[in-house]
Formats: structure tokens, sequence, C-alpha cells
């Protein structure tokens, strides 16, 4: 998503500039060609010389003078970026902006560029919730500024409050749904499920599985990236809320069919990636059951086939198949019962390709029986390999 793109990095006074480091350093880590643009009050923080280290790069600080890039201008640096992001932002440079104030590189970049640009304030909580600071931001929204709200927690006053950067990885996340907006899956909605379904077994205790969530969660950001407008519907994981998507959380199979069949009345791509229950407890202790010597018999009985239920949907349907043995074949079986246009099955025994890696190895095999295998790769990787022919069969589907 971010390789090959030019990013311009504007980096501003505040003790957040810390982050700003590790932010590039994973821009460039993900290929993106980074250029960094540090205000005079940001150099008085962080040396130019931390982001030339990490980003490979000459960091840009004057407009004149010796220290000024040769050839190098704001209109240069504007013409050539995909997004501009401001991280840290403080509220007097959101102030600039917001008046139209250009009288430094920085302020004259965002003024003559027609990229998108990104801004995270990082400030006292006083100033953030100033009624100023709060208009400018209001004014830069409506003028399509994508603002990353300011995180809560300890600031570096010792105060409680509103002002914090956001983590890094959620500043990328942004940055990665800007970028996005224009891609092949542009005006397209879709709904992932992802996760392992929790059947109870009495308040305390209940039955599920080893699915952690981490490919649907990574075919829901790699729809996000491409454009679409994204649902994901989740089971209970330890992963964060990937930014930009609508986030439906739920926790028994029964609730994620109700999730799902209100969802797909207004989409165009449903993507069951989670690992809902095949069976459910037929009853639900009201009480924690008691450990008697005597054990436990539990009487499960057959979970709703959330697939089954929708199978005539006008959209897309895309189901993953988890097994041990006879993969293609039981794959087969399942496309054609539930009458899917594409499914996902992996082998969970093979090394690497089992539930809670980051990794997988899958067979993709469409409407017609074809199968193609993919060798093992990361899950956004592989979320990419299933898009890719979605995008592709999307316009020749029969509605």
């Amino acid at each position: 998503m971010l390789k090959g793109k030019n990013i311009i990095l504007g980096v501003t006074g505040g003790i957040a500039v810390y982050k700003a480091a590790d932010l590039a350093s994973k821009l460039t880590q993900a290929g993106a060609k980074l250029k960094v643009v540090m205000t005079k009050s940001g150099t008085e923080f962080v040396q130019p010389m931390t982001f030339e280290a990490l980003t490979g790069n000459p960091v840009v600080t004057e407009m004149y003078g010796p220290k000024a890039p040769q050839g190098i201008t704001h209109i240069t640096l504007a013409d050539a970026a995909d997004v501009v992001v401001i991280a840290p932002a403080t509220a007097n440079i959101i102030a600039k902006i917001a008046s139209g104030i250009a009288d430094d590189m920085l302020t004259c970049i965002v003024l003559a560029t027609k990229a998108p640009v990104v801004i995270a304030p990082a400030m006292h909580n006083n100033m953030y919730t100033n009624p100023i600071t709060q208009e400018n931001i209001q004014k830069l929204k409506k003028r399509g500024f994508h603002i990353i709200p300011a995180a809560h927690g300890r600031l570096a006053s010792g105060d409680i409050g509103y002002g914090r950067l956001p983590d890094v990885s959620e500043i990328m996340g942004h940055i990665q749904t800007v970028l996005g907006k224009k891609g092949d899956f542009t005006g397209k909605r879709v709904v992932v499920t992802a996760g392992g379904t929790q059947e109870a077994i009495d308040p305390i205790r209940f039955i599920s599985n080893r699915s952690s969530g981490k490919m649907g969660y990574a075919v829901a950001e790699a729809a996000r990236d491409r454009g679409a407008q994204v649902t994901l519907i989740t089971a209970p994981t330890s992963l964060p809320d990937p930014v930009g998507v609508e986030m439906v959380k739920i926790k028994s199979i029964v609730q994620m069919r109700d999730a799902v069949v209100k969802a797909v009345q207004k989409t165009d791509i449903l993507i069951m990636s989670a690992a809902g229950a095949d069976f459910i407890p037929k009853t639900t202790a009201t009480q924690k059951i008691k450990k008697s010597d005597a054990g436990l018999t539990l009487e499960l009985v057959k979970a709703p086939d959330i697939l089954t239920e929708i199978k005539d949907g006008k959209f897309f349907k895309v189901g993953f198949k988890a097994e041990t043995q006879n993969l293609v074949d039981n794959a087969r079986e399942k496309l054609y019962k539930t009458n899917l246009d594409l499914i996902v099955a992996n082998d969970v025994t093979k090394e690497g390709s089992g539930f809670g890696t980051d990794t997988n190895e899958v067979t993709i095999i469409n409407k017609k029986g074809e199968s193609e295998h993919l060798p093992l790769m990361t899950k956004r990787e592989v979320a990419d390999k299933i898009l890719d022919r979605v995008v592709k069969l999307l316009p020749k589907r029969k509605k």
C-alpha cells in the first residue's frame, strides 16, 4: 500500500516528536518515499540528523539560506506528494493552516499541494479543548483536511486528558485510509467476518476455537486500503480495531448471523473469514455450574449456518474453509452447497498456516471448481490476493 508513495512528513515542535521519529521509520520500512520537513520549533526537540538517519534522505528545515536544499522548493515538494502528514501538529501550526498563513516551508507546502493532508494534533489538553483550537480543527475538516482525533491519556505535564499524539499504528492506518480512497474498491461496500465465536455454557465458561481473527482483520484492512467502505463483524479477539472500519462486535454465532443478515442488505461483497461454531450448547446455565466429581455432560446442537441462510443474496460471496484433511474436496463441497463465488481453503496442520499465525498458505477455488494454490505468505498478502480475484470476477457475476 505504501510502497513507492511520496509522503511529506511535517514535524512541528512538541514532546511527541519522538513518536514522529518512529512513524518516519515505519513509513520508510514500508517502502514509502519519505521527505521530512521540520519547523524551527521541531528542531528544538529532535535534531534533523535523527530523521536523516531513519529515512536516508536529507531533512528540509529552511526555505532560504545555506541550509535550504538546492533545487527543491515548496512547489516541487507539494506537486510530488501523494499525501502530506503533519505529526505532531501543534495548536500553532493548526491555527496557521486554518488562517492560510504560509511563512515557512511546511505551511507553504500545505497551501500549495493538491494532495490530501493528514493532521495529527498533539498538545496539552487545555490547548486542544480550547474553543479556538476546536474551531480551527472544524474549519480544516470542512475544507477536506483529514484530522486524526488526539488520544486520551497522561500528558507531558503530568495531567490526564486529550492531547496525546495517537499511536504510530493508528496514524499509519489513517494514512493508508486516505491513500486508498481512489483504489479499485472505491464505492464498494464490503462486509467481513472475523474471529472464533464464543458459545456460552454458563455465565463464566464458553466453547470456542483457536481462531485469532488475524485473517479477517487483514482482509478488512486490505479492502479499506483499496477504497472500500468496510464493516467488520468480529468475535472477541486481542487485535486493535482497524482504523477507518465500521466495527460490529459480537460473541456468539447467533449474534454473528443476525449481524451479517442485517449488514448484507446494503453490501456488494461478503467475505466470511470467521471461524463460526459448528455446534453450540443446547441450553445455557443461568448460574455457574459447580465442579462435581461426577463430571459434566454437555448436549450440543447444530449451530446456524450463516452462508446457507443467505446463499441467494445479490452480492459477491467469499467463504473460508479450515481443514485438516481432504482440503480441496471439502472446500469444493462447501462452495457448491452455499453457492459461493470463491472459497479460500487452508490446511491448519501445515506449519505457518494454522490459527494464530501471521502467515497463511491457501488454495483459492472459484465457482467453476478451478483451484489455485498460493504459497506461504503474510495474511495481509493473502488478503490482497483474494481481493485481486474478487475485483476481476465481480463485474462478471450474474445477479
